[in-house]
């Protein structure tokens, strides 16, 4: 039943899939490209109509028949094309074949990736099922693999008569289109699953196990039921599919639009497939090898021998001599530590007790090897990270956990510090940066205590992470004055914000002309703000601004009698005037003005044709004395969810040092929101904007993350929205400088060093 819920959201969901996939050739049509490119993507454009039916059909026969296989308890092939019933025939392949199946597997590999985690989580419960059971499936033929639904992306394509050329040029759009299908079918799979009682908390230990049979990469933690906890796109994207979110229909209006390069895609389980792939391969070389532990359960830890105590202990007092005493090669320079790291760790081995525990001494002297012969980090930051190194050896041997998740407070310190100084800052002068400052009183902070694991860890990362908003903010030259004038936007944005959403309130249920109301909200609302960042929202001059608006809403409405008509004209001249001068001091221009007097006017001429609707005067006096009282009633923002149609145009805040991003990008999907929330503080970037491109630093987020500023080295800052940022990052306009963090560059030479020469684990 679980395999016919999956296959069935597939079925359902096949005809939207190609129907996404050939509005992405025609987006990937109209962009400028090279000339080949350009002429590739035209040719798809103009061959996908005659062969759009017949891809369909063919891929929902492939389902309808798989699903009939499912529902008889019939045998499914799942060979790939080119395999044989026979094992010792042999045959010449094609090299097309051989093409077409690295293709496929390059597509599983996509699927397996985005919608690791469900996947994951489903081939638990089915084991749990089928355990001892004659229904149990062999692994390499169930029609759940990533692979056996890219088999049939493929085959359905090239009996289209689509081509190789096609699936190439349309590549990026369609690995996203199917792997929004199969995370929807893996999520209904195991929601049917869970509702039927099915092992609702995941334990994944068996899946190191069986990684390699499952076609996916393994997830180290536990976790339950109730959401994932992968780190970025991944995870937030499980999340929101978990809460109820359709990826059809709506979703593909966005998703299809995702059409930057494959290498301007940002990885998405790929650090904890780094950590499971490393934890596969020491496994299977050391005997009870198994960093893992129960989701929500406190890290367990094991106690360390007194005689390795001894040895890390002597191995970093001989860092500590070498780097206090500031002599010879030492002082700066991080060569000379790697050599008496190096050598140190034969001692750690002899003191070593357990196998497990000398391979743990192996990986961790790996990883520090990879990250101070790291060329990027300046030679003054990396002997810091040098002094770490026996700390972080304590952690590993005393909590499994800091092999088994990405996110072990000992790693995510290094990462973070590492990300703020990767490549870009040189040694500076004493006294004129503070950052090296603050790492070297995090690394001895760290060092006075030796014996609290994780915790000293996790304390310093905290206070890390409050030192980079204060640094940026104050002591950063190039951030300084950008962060300064993000938040005097964010300070203006603010009131109008909260102007906006009060004067709607307010106005709800009085009949007001379109017009007064549109210029109230856009343009007054900006106004009064202003005045109250420039004044103060009690000032004489707001309480001016306020009552204009009041006067507005008056002469707006239908005026019947002479009198009413002549009062108007009396008050209008200094009422246009009160309205022209508070545009003026927020930096409208003069030909943007006057397009907002000629929206007055047509409301004001409506009203003298009585084609305006009436205002009582208990009306219209309640809502003066609301207006009077505004500031007394505010909404505070904390309590109010502030979204793309909340947020205004900031166009208008842009000066010589702050570029305000207005246009540019694609349509952001909901995970690459999640991702732009996620942006760290320090975080190196590539910018492509206004045919530039240039590194920038995030510096400030601001507005519950829905402004974000980042800085050049010279000290310009640009200025984001939530949503232009989502699709910045989507579009490939704004490229995170490393692809991965510091570990998990590190943990991957580790692991090709291992894989060279497995016995020295042991040795």
């Amino acid at each position: 039943m679980a395999r016919k819920t999956y296959l069935e959201t597939l079925f359902r969901g096949a005809p939207g899939l190609v129907l996404a996939c050939a509005e992405g050739a025609k987006l990937l049509a109209s962009q400028t490209a090279e000339p080949a490119l350009y002429m590739r993507r035209r040719d798809l454009v103009l061959d996908m109509p005659l062969c759009l039916d017949v891809w369909r059909q063919g891929l929902g026969q492939r389902m309808q028949a798989a699903l009939t296989a499912v529902r008889l308890a019939r045998p499914l092939d799942t060979k790939p094309i080119g395999q044989g019933t026979n094992a010792a025939e042999f045959s010449l392949v094609e090299n097309s074949a051989v093409e077409h199946d690295m293709m496929v597997s390059r597509l599983g590999q996509t699927i397996a990736d985005q919608a690791g985690w469900e996947y994951t989580d489903l081939c638990s419960r089915l084991s749990a099922l089928e355990a001892g059971s004659a229904a149990a499936v062999e692994a390499a033929g169930d029609v759940l693999r990533p692979q056996v639904l890219a088999r049939w992306l493929m085959d359905s394509w090239l009996d289209a008569g689509l081509g190789e050329a096609h699936w190439k040029t349309l590549q990026t759009v369609l690995h996203s289109e199917v792997t929004l299908l199969a995370q929807e079918a893996y999520h209904d799979a195991n929601h049917f699953l869970l509702d039927h009682g099915v092992k609702p908390d995941i334990d994944l230990r068996p899946f190191i196990r069986r990684a390699k049979d499952t076609g996916v990469a393994p997830s180290i933690t536990s976790r339950s039921a109730g959401g994932a906890t992968t780190p970025g796109v991944v995870g937030r994207a499980s999340q929101l599919g978990n809460s109820g979110m359709q990826p059809m229909g709506d979703s593909h209006e966005e998703t299809r639009q995702m059409t930057q390069s494959a290498e301007l895609r940002r990885p998405a389980v790929a650090p904890q497939m780094v950590l499971g792939k490393l934890n596969q391969f020491v496994a299977q070389k050391v005997p009870g090898f198994a960093p893992t532990h129960a989701q929500g359960a406190a890290p367990t830890t094991i106690p360390m021998t007194p005689a390795l105590g001894h040895a890390i202990e002597a191995a970093n007092q001989i860092v500590l001599r070498h780097i206090e005493s500031g002599q010879g090669e030492y002082a700066g320079a991080p060569e000379g530590l790697l050599q008496d790291l190096l050598a140190s760790k034969q001692a750690l081995k002899k003191a070593a007790s357990t196998p497990t525990e000398r391979a743990i001494i192996e990986i961790v002297a790996l990883l520090f090897q990879s990250i101070l012969t790291e060329e990027r980090l300046p030679a003054s930051i990396r002997v810091w990270f040098a002094r770490l190194q026996m700390p972080v050896l304590r952690v590993a041997v005393t909590e499994p956990d800091f092999f088994a998740t990405i996110d072990h407070p000992a790693r995510a310190l290094i990462d973070r510090m590492g990300s703020c100084v990767m490549g870009f800052a040189t040694a500076p002068r004493e006294g004129e940066d503070t950052l090296p400052g603050e790492i070297k009183r995090i690394v001895q902070v760290v060092e006075a205590y030796p014996d609290t694991g994780r915790r000293v860890f996790q304390t310093v990362l905290i206070e890390f992470e409050k030192f980079l908003e204060r640094y940026f903010r104050d002591d950063n030259e190039a951030s300084r004055k950008g962060v300064s004038l993000a938040q005097q936007v964010e300070q203006r944005e603010t009131w109008a914000i909260q102007y906006t959403i009060e004067l709607r309130k307010m106005l709800q249920d009085v009949p007001v002309h379109e017009g007064i109301r549109d210029f109230l909200f856009r343009v007054w609302a900006d106004v009064l703000a202003h005045s109250a960042v420039q004044t103060s929202p009690s000032s004489e001059e707001t309480r001016v601004l306020k009552r204009a608006a009041a006067d507005l809403i008056w002469s707006a409405a239908a005026k019947h009698s002479r009198e009413d008509r002549a009062d108007v004209l009396r008050r209008l001249p200094p009422l246009l005037k009160t309205v022209r001068d508070g545009m003026s001091r927020t930096g409208m221009s003069i030909e943007k003005q006057d397009e907002q007097v000629h929206v007055l006017n047509t409301a004001l001429a409506a009203a003298f044709s009585a084609r305006s609707a009436t205002i009582s005067s208990a009306h219209l006096k309640e809502v003066t004395e609301r207006l009077e009282a505004l500031d007394e009633i505010l909404p505070n923002l904390a309590d109010v969810e502030l979204d793309e149609q909340t947020l205004r145009d900031l166009s208008g805040h842009e000066s010589h040092d702050l570029e305000v991003v207005a246009d540019g990008g694609t349509l952001p999907t909901p995970a690459m929101l999640a991702w732009a929330r996620e942006l760290q503080i320090g975080a190196w970037f590539q910018l492509d904007y206004r045919g530039t491109q240039e590194a920038v630093q995030f510096a400030w987020s601001g507005l519950q993350k829905q402004l974000a500023l980042f800085v050049t080295p010279q000290g310009r800052g640009v200025l984001f929205q939530l949503h232009r940022l989502g699709a910045f990052l989507q579009a490939g306009l704004l490229v995170p400088v490393e692809d991965e963090s510091l570990t998990v560059r590190a943990t991957r030479d580790a692991l090709a060093k291992l894989d060279a020469d497995p016995e020295r684990l042991l040795s």
